[in-house]
């Protein structure tokens, strides 16, 4: 019996679809020049495009991405969000699950979609090159299935991402060679421009054309980068109805924040008088470390005859340090929970991990590195500052080879103290080293995540691999083991794949472990990821060959 074959060009992408929901997807990384803000660079992107072009599979289908690297340097992909079914060997962090493929060379994903509905993205897993090369991923219901919300007239993709004047691998390899902070971003961009608050910006802003009367479906992605953003549409009403590839309870409101790796499925109804209404996204930051305090900007336009103002109208953000209008709007985000879309929250805890998360120092002998007091800037995980190591682990951990890594990362930290408040120098200076947590496959697992004083207290979204998890509860301050589990939300979670842990507060995590692999965890911001905010999970196989990872792929790229 034959099958049916189509091909189409889709978003700049050649793309295969044959026989039971396989695509097939042709990556090509190469340097491109443009320009933004009077200034002209090349920089690494997917298929010409910045941001990358849009990947399209329905809930539960298979992609394959043949990843063809022009560039200058090793990279890997990362599909951020897909939980990759026992399959490791594809998830893309670099020297984690896989070496990078060498310029000249080319590596194909297999990308296994499970039950993830929504929008995800995918984004480089090497130094800071996700700055340039990402893309969203756009997951349908699966055919002859409707939305959990009234079908939208039309769906349009934001990507909100960051922009450097300068080379960024440059820009990382300085600040990691003297230790000190990496510049911040000269812009942010809303689908790949800064728009119109900008010096030399004046006609690089992204228009997104509406019809009055109709709905649309936004779906935004957050690769911005080191900065968490609230976003607002001026005189608009934002509902949102999924997260991270998750329903949720539509929420109305008139502003969200989104982290770093966060992803979000927006209604918006194109409702008030036809004119022009920016769309304005900003940082939320209320630390004291250095950050990039700008404005992107696009313009929702109406359709029709009617005289544009002078300037569009802006709405109203919360304050770049309002700490409660963020943790007011995180705080009512819950699961939708019903029937055609049901929850499972582990309540049999057998596995329970304590992690405080803090920005350190590593002591310069000579006292002459960029960092405060001539020490170098780091970040830990239970006082642990992640070693990344020159062989993948996942590699290490399948062929058993030693000396690549320990499995001694702790599940409290070592110093219990008061986290939040006048921390001293407890834990100022971390050990150092490849340590990672073995976990025993269907271990009904609860994490908590703790913020520090630690040298600079600062949010930190963090983003498990392999998982989707609930997001039970969070809090300020330090969390206490008998009275902080009484606010848990057992009923209504929200399942997501990166939450933001506020600055010295704390986030409680479930999930189940039944996806064996190796799995990277880490902060979502890029400076922390690369002091070594970062750890290793390892879910052991089960007892079947179903519950057992699969074989690797005989193309895996070589370590050098």
């Amino acid at each position: 019996m034959g099958f049916l074959i189509f091909f189409f060009i889709l978003d700049g992408l050649f793309l295969f679809t044959a026989a039971a929901n396989v695509h097939h997807y042709s990556f090509l990384l190469d340097e491109k020049n443009f320009t933004r803000l009077c200034t002209t660079k090349s920089m690494l992107v997917v298929n010409g495009q910045f941001p990358g072009p849009a990947i399209h599979v329905r809930r539960g289908d298979t992609a394959f991405v043949n990843v063809h690297n022009n560039g200058k340097y090793g990279v890997t992909i990362h599909w951020h969000g897909v939980k990759q079914p026992r399959n490791p060997w594809s998830d893309g962090p670099e020297n984690i699950t896989q070496c990078p493929i060498q310029p000249g060379k080319n590596f194909t994903y297999e990308v296994i979609f499970s039950t993830e509905e929504g929008t995800l993205w995918y984004h480089a897993h090497s130094d800071w090159t996700r700055a340039t090369v990402h893309g969203p991923i756009v997951i349908l219901p699966p055919i002859g299935k409707a939305y959990p919300f009234p079908k939208p007239y039309k769906e349009e993709t934001i990507v909100l991402a960051s922009w450097f004047n300068g080379d960024v691998k440059q820009l990382i390899d300085v600040a990691l060679a003297t230790g000190g902070e990496p510049n911040i971003s000269d812009a942010f961009t809303l689908n790949g421009w800064p728009g119109a608050l900008y010096n030399c910006s004046n006609e690089t802003i992204y228009t997104l054309a509406v019809e009055k009367g109709k709905t649309y479906l936004l779906r935004l992605v957050n690769a911005v980068m080191n900065e968490e953003h609230f976003l607002a549409i001026a005189n608009h009403t934002l509902t949102v109805v999924a997260q991270d590839a998750a329903y949720i309870k539509p929420l109305n409101t008139s502003y969200i924040l989104i982290a770093p790796g966060q992803t979000m499925d927006i209604l918006v109804t194109a409702n008030q008088e036809p004119s022009q209404y920016y769309i304005l996204a900003r940082p939320f930051f209320d630390s004291n470390s250095p950050f990039d305090n700008t404005t992107t900007s696009a313009i929702l336009q109406y359709t029709g005859n009617y005289t544009p103002p002078s300037t569009p109208l802006s709405p109203i953000l919360p304050a770049m340090d309002d700490r409660l209008g963020a943790f007011n709007y995180t705080s009512r985000v819950r699961a939708l929970a019903t029937k055609d879309y049901p929850i499972n929250v582990p309540k049999n805890i057998t596995e329970r991990l304590f992690i405080t998360i803090s920005v350190n120092t590593i002591i310069c002998p000579s006292a002459n590195c960029s960092g405060p007091s001539g020490n170098r800037l780091a970040a830990s995980m239970n006082n642990v500052s992640f070693d990344t190591p020159d062989i993948d682990v996942l590699q290490a951990y399948y062929r058993n080879l030693s000396g690549v890594y320990t499995t001694d990362f702790p599940s409290r930290p070592p110093y219990i103290f008061n986290f939040t408040g006048d921390v001293g120098n407890n834990t100022l200076h971390p050990d150092q080293g490849t340590k990672v947590k073995v976990i025993e496959w269907g271990a009904e697992v609860e994490m908590v995540f703790q913020g520090t004083n630690v040298l600079l207290a600062e949010n930190h979204p963090m983003h498990l691999h392999g998982f989707s998890f609930y997001n039970i509860g969070n809090g300020f301050g330090n969390f206490d083991n008998e009275s902080s589990p009484n606010t848990y939300n057992l009923v209504d979670p929200p399942e997501v794949n990166t939450i933001g842990v506020p600055k010295t507060g704390w986030v409680a995590l479930r999930f189940k472990a039944d996806n064996p692999g190796v799995w990277f965890m880490h902060c979502h911001l890029e400076r922390h990821a690369s002091w070594g905010m970062d750890n290793v999970i390892i879910v052991k196989n089960g007892p079947t060959e179903e519950t057992s990872m699969i074989e690797p792929p005989p193309n895996m790229p070589e370590c050098s």
